[in-house]
């Protein structure tokens, strides 16, 4: 064999010892990117952790394809929200032995809803009823979630347990960092009334102490002049000077909500990918918004 030849099949044979290495590491499914995030923290490349659900699909209420459910029962681990986050797991054979309710040891932290029904997109009607799903937007919630599939992880050897602990260290404390950043930033906003564009925020506001009303927008759109009206009525009606988005809507539709006299701030909530940056990027970002629009908010 020549030179040339001997150097092409050894590339060719750790490409595929790569490929094989590829295939045999274990697979972790989550419901939202949260999920996601903390798994691939928590194993690095030990495992594949995936998020099945599309860019720009509610993953509350995604509708899963035959080969979507396929490939989430063949996962090694499937990382559940809980808190009713992820309707269409109760609509599917899943393997009970490979699912993980992250939030099971927060159940007594579960904040309750009132029902709403109306309907998104394609996503259909559906409701937002019985209990708030965004939990990890509450940063302790957050920890513990993580925490529950360290154990998981650990449990089933998807990687090694010193490392996935060491890992949950570091987590933890970014998690809890990121709490004591945000107690100070919005530090003195206890009871301030804000509204936002879709009801995400519960637990965060719960954490912080803030006052919401939630609309039913559609994310990223921009409202039309019945859905103007109403933001003016609930401005008008709670005093709020802020509006929180949960998707960056188009310019035209910040200047509308500018001639209302209240202050756009956009917090991706996370469930779905964010559109740049990570969970604590994101939420750090948000924050810092969030408390310079406070700052400036008209003195009453």
């Amino acid at each position: 064999m020549t030179p040339l030849r001997s150097i092409a099949a050894a590339a060719l044979l750790a490409l595929s010892g790569q490929a094989a290495t590829a295939q045999d590491r274990p697979e972790i499914m989550a419901v939202n990117y949260a999920l996601q995030h903390f798994a691939q923290t928590l194993v690095g490349d030990a495992a594949e952790v995936t998020f099945p659900v599309p860019a720009g699909v509610d993953p509350s209420f995604w509708r899963p394809s035959v080969s979507d459910i396929s490939a989430v029962q063949a996962a090694d681990l499937i990382l559940l929200n809980g808190a009713g986050f992820a309707t269409w797991v109760d609509r599917v054979s899943l393997p009970r032995s490979r699912l993980l309710n992250t939030s099971r040891a927060i159940t007594e932290s579960y904040i309750v809803t009132e029902s709403i029904t109306h309907s998104h997109g394609d996503g259909g009607e559906h409701s937002h009823e019985g209990l708030a799903s965004y939990t990890w937007l509450d940063p302790t919630l957050a920890a513990e979630q993580a925490a529950a599939i360290a154990g998981a992880i650990a449990q089933r050897d998807i990687a090694p347990a010193e490392d996935v602990f060491a890992a949950l260290t570091n987590l933890t404390e970014a998690l809890e960092a990121l709490d004591a950043e945000t107690a100070t930033a919005l530090a003195g906003a206890a009871g301030l009334p804000l509204i936002t564009t879709h009801p995400r925020y519960e637990y965060f506001a719960a954490r912080y102490g803030l006052s919401l009303t939630d609309l039913e927008w559609e994310a990223g759109a921009a409202p039309d002049a019945g859905e103007l009206a109403e933001l003016e009525a609930a401005a008008e009606e709670t005093g709020a000077a802020i509006l929180i988005w949960e998707a960056a809507p188009p310019a035209e539709a910040i200047a509308a909500v500018e001639a209302l006299g209240l202050t756009s701030v956009v917090f991706e909530p996370m469930a779905q990918t964010p559109s740049s940056g990570d969970f604590i990027a994101v939420y750090e970002a948000a924050v810092a918004d969030l408390a310079a629009a406070i700052s400036d908010r008209p003195a009453n």
